[in-house]
Formats: C-alpha cells, structure tokens, sequence
C-alpha cells in the first residue's frame, strides 16, 4: 500500500484548508475580476492577494523536487509525494498559479534548475522561482505535426554574436500573460545534421525582444484560458546574444524530453482533482433534485454512472501514484512506458467522467455556474497538449512488444 511521507500528509492539509478559506469563496469574485477587465490577459488583484496568503503560509513552490531543495523552503518533495497536493490545486483550474505551481512555468523552472547556467538561473530562474515574472515554452507550430518534435521548422541562424530567430509557432501558453517576460523557444539551428535529433536547440528570447508579434490569442472549445491564454507569435528577425542557448547547440530534443515527461504527470494529477470534484458536485445534484416524483439519485442509470465514475477515479490515482513511485525510484527514461499509459488514459478517462457529472446537471453543467465545462475543455486539449495521445500510444506499444516478444517467457 501507497503511503505519503509526513511532511506531504502535513502539507496536504494545510493546503485543503487554505483551499476552503481562499479558494472555493473567491470563486466567483475571480470570475467577476476576470469578466470585467478592460485587459483580459491582465494580472488579477484577487491572485496577487491569494498569493502573498500563499507565501505567507509556507505553500510556495510546492513542486520543487528533493533534488533541487535548494529552490524552495519545505526542502523539496518527492514526485508521490506531490502528486496529492496537485490533486488539490486541480480542484479548481486556476488556483496552482496561486502556489506558483501553474503550468508551464513549473516545467520552465526545471528546465532552468536542470540546464541553464548560473547568469541564466540568476536573470529568470530566481524571479519566476519569486512570482515575479511568467514563462512560455514554445514548441509547437501551426504548418507542421508539432507531435513529431523534430518537425518543428522554425530556424535558429548564427549571425555574428547573435542567433536569429524566424518562424511562426501557436498555443503557446502563458504568453499572452501581461507578466510573461521569457520565452524558451526550440527550433532547428542544425537542419543538415543526419541524426535528426541533434537539428534542434533552444534558446531564450525575452518577451520585449524586437521581431516578436503576439498574433491572436487562441481558444479551445471557445475558452482563452485567460489571463494566461494560449497565443499564436511570429517571429521576424528575431535577435538574441548566443549566450542565450540553452545547455548547448543541438541539445533541444533532449531539453525537451527531459522536461515534458514530468509535466504530463502534472497535468494527470490535476485533472484527478478536477475529476474528483465533478464527482462530488454531481452527487450533491442528483440528491437535491426529483424527476417522475423521486430522487434523481433513486434512478438506477444515474448510481451507475456514479459508480463508474467513482471507480475510474480510483483507477487514475492509482495508475498516477504508481507511475510516481517509478519516477522516483528509477528516474524519468526509465518510466516512459508508465508516463505514456497515465498521459493517454487520463485525460480521456477524466473527460469522460466530467462529461457524466454535466449530463447530471442538466443544461447548468454547461455553463459557468459550475466548474464542469471549463474542467471538460482542460481535459480535452491534454489529450493534445505534450504530445498526442496516438503519438504516446504508438511509442507504448512498440516498447510494450518489444518487452514480451523478446521475453524469455514467450514460448510462442
């Protein structure tokens, strides 16, 4: 059996506590923040107040892992160990940036814990590690599979000092933020190289860097996700020093697979709390509400559906937390094969589950009365954000072949 170390468990609670004093209550008001101002993509008055009580409590940075103690106060967690507390933040899509541990910058200040150089770490480590500043991580582009990383067109030319940057990318989050300051953006600066993983490398570009144009925000099923959004951006002649590299010249691929495995599971366990908390909603609905004179939850379909529910739940936590443990005891290649299974059974098995707690809601789980829709939105685009599900599927099942066709224990 599964069993958190004290320090998560002590954490655990003080972080659902701060939950049903700060979060749930302001629900509303952060919507009414957000409706009303003339700058969508603004900084909210409500987050920095929540934030400051966050600090306050000591429930900052709580995804810093134990190898990186030095980045954070509570000394770092192990991958179980945060699982639960991202469970909690999920239960409500923008409470994490309240505890600095919104995506993308969690994965962001990885990257910069795990490849940047001290001047790096110093200039936007230290500022995103403070709440000061917001990242973006740009990687996908709109005129090619962006599921194959080594598709990605977008070209990085050395020009004396410099690197110049031309390409156009999308859904790019974060950036539309008004706080956003850093883009890591991956290109090819090697496209000749005959291994095609070595072509890419990523490089810093800040924000007000000259040749960046923010297109348009971005929607998925009608939502812009602000103030973060998702953006679509040219970059025309785009300069940067070559000190702006990170970790070195055809060293992308590898940035990149190092730092999306760990974000995926991130995203898994959020959407286990977003799930949780439909669960929950649609059984507090279904006893309060009578259709042909009984209980909607007398009816036979409706305990069904709240048993499956209850069950896959119960499954994706599971399937997180072994996936977790693998990760902290064997490290991140070692658990691709379990990272693959929880990044495509997750959130189709959560969108689903979502999808059964607004059917119980009747036309209001449609809306944004009720935290359903958006959750179902955030659900549906993990199935293509990090990677498609097929993409993680295929990988999968050509390792999972390998391993029990070549098994000594294959007779056949």
């Amino acid at each position: 059996m599964y069993e958190f170390s004290e320090k998560s468990k002590q954490i655990q609670q003080k972080l659902a506590a701060f939950m049903d004093q700060y979060i749930y209550p302001n629900e509303e008001a952060y919507a009414r923040q957000l409706h009303s101002s003339e700058n969508r993509f603004a900084a909210l008055p409500l987050m920095d107040e929540l934030k400051l009580k966050a600090k306050e409590a000591g429930l900052w940075n709580l995804f810093v892992p134990e190898n990186h103690a030095e980045y954070c106060d509570h000394g770092g967690l192990s991958f179980f160990d945060y699982s639960p507390l991202a469970e909690i933040m999920g239960r409500v899509i923008w409470s994490p940036e309240v505890f600095n541990c919104n995506a993308p910058d969690t994965g962001n200040m990885e990257v910069f814990m795990n490849y940047a150089t001290d001047e790096q770490q110093e200039t936007w480590l230290q500022p995103l590690l403070a709440g000061d500043i917001r990242s973006s991580y740009a990687m996908t582009e709109p005129q090619v599979a962006s599921s194959d990383a080594t598709n990605v067109q977008l070209s990085i030319k050395q020009e004396g000092n410099d690197w110049v940057l031309n390409g156009r990318k999308w859904f790019i989050t974060n950036a539309m933020y008004e706080r956003t300051k850093i883009f890591i953006v991956m290109g090819k600066s090697d496209p000749e190289n005959s291994n095609r993983h070595l072509q890419q490398s990523q490089v810093l570009v800040p924000k007000d860097t000259p040749g960046i144009t923010l297109v348009r925000p971005l929607t998925t099923l009608g939502y812009d996700d602000a103030p973060i959004g998702h953006a679509e951006i040219i970059f025309d002649n785009v300069r940067v020093p070559l000190g702006n590299i990170l970790l070195g010249e055809g060293r992308g691929f590898e940035i990149a697979q190092g730092r999306l495995g760990p974000g995926r599971m991130h995203h898994c366990m959020r959407l286990i709390g977003t799930a949780q908390r439909s669960l929950e909603l649609a059984c507090k609905r279904v006893n309060s509400r009578t259709t042909f004179g009984r209980l909607i939850s007398k009816h036979q379909s409706v305990r069904e559906e709240i048993s499956r529910s209850f069950s896959e739940i119960e499954m994706a936590r599971l399937l997180v937390l072994k996936t977790s443990h693998k990760i902290d005891t064997q490290g991140v290649p070692a658990s691709v094969d379990m990272i693959a299974a929880s990044k495509t059974t997750i959130p189709l098995l959560v969108q689903n589950i979502i999808d059964r707690c607004m059917q119980m809601h009747g036309a209001g789980g449609l809306t944004e009365d009720y935290m359903m829709a958006e959750g179902f939105n955030y659900a549906r685009w993990c199935r293509q954000a990090d990677g498609p599900d097929q993409v993680h599927q295929m990988a999968l099942g050509k390792q999972i072949i390998q391993r029990y066709s070549t098994s000594e224990t294959n007779n056949d």
